[in-house]
């Protein structure tokens, strides 16, 4: 959790092959899953954005075939400290032709 904002591009850019100024937040944690750091880059620079937990962890992917996008529900979740996947939430339906 030592790297700042060009550290974190370099690593999304270099280890990831994606950009970093796209309209994404892109979120990193810590070996001990209490402290995450999210990076976002608005139209005028870069926002970093710093938590920690009190207690307990962050329900994080460990290796990098586990790293995917989220939606804002996942992403709230994760905030709350919940695992990212949750069984029992209702899924988005797509819409069908009765």
């Amino acid at each position: 959790m030592r790297k700042s904002i060009d550290g974190l591009m370099a690593i999304i850019r270099d280890s990831f092959s994606m950009d970093p100024f796209e309209n994404s937040v892109y979120l990193f944690c810590g070996r001990r899953g209490d402290r995450l750091k999210a990076l976002h880059h608005e139209k005028d620079g870069f926002c970093l954005m710093y938590k920690r937990l009190d207690s307990g962890r962050f329900q994080w992917p460990r290796n990098r075939s586990e790293v995917r996008p989220l939606t804002r529900q996942e992403f709230r979740w994760l905030m709350e400290g919940l695992a990212i996947d949750q069984p029992k939430a209702i899924q988005a339906s797509s819409a069908r032709d009765f």
